[in-house]
């Protein structure tokens, strides 16, 4: 049960995240429409959400191996430079998202010095904020366990 809710963790919690979207989406077209008064949050949570969904979703494809790649070039390159190939552009991912966590580290730690809230809903924004490094560091892991299996089965091949 574990290891399937581990294994699913991206779209049970980007579903969960979705509906959470929708229902106030909802919402404040109902309010807009026939109490003639729109809600302010909805947009704060819905965008803020959105960024969650996106890093979620970039989780599960580095998972499953099916972010957008061109492989025109590679499908013609010899094996050797297939391998150097995976290694480099996994490499570069690696850093890109380690920077991300560390970066999305340090604005969450900066909006908590300074205490920062959101307009509408007068909440810290690290709240919204805390995402960003959080699923950075879980796309890491995803590369890292991605890396493992091809290199294991040999399928970069």
């Amino acid at each position: 049960m574990i290891q399937k809710l581990c294994d699913h963790f991206e779209e049970i919690f980007g579903a969960l995240i979705l509906a959470v979207m929708v229902t106030v989406a909802f919402v404040n077209v109902i309010t807009r429409y026939f109490i003639f008064y729109p809600l302010a949050f909805t947009e704060e949570i819905t965008v803020s959400m959105f960024v969650w969904i996106v890093l979620l979703g970039t989780s599960a494809a580095f998972r499953r191996n099916a972010h957008l790649s061109m492989t025109f070039v590679y499908d013609f390159m010899p094996l050797s430079l297939k391998k150097v190939s995976f290694i480099i552009s996994n490499a570069m991912c690696l850093v890109f998202f380690a920077l991300l966590t560390w970066l999305g580290g340090v604005q969450v730690w900066d909006e908590i010095d300074l205490g920062v809230t959101s307009e509408a809903l007068a909440i810290p924004t690290a709240i919204y904020s805390a995402g960003v490094p959080a699923f950075s560091a879980l796309i890491i892991v995803r590369i890292l366990q991605s890396c493992r299996d091809i290199i294991r089965d040999g399928s970069y091949r």
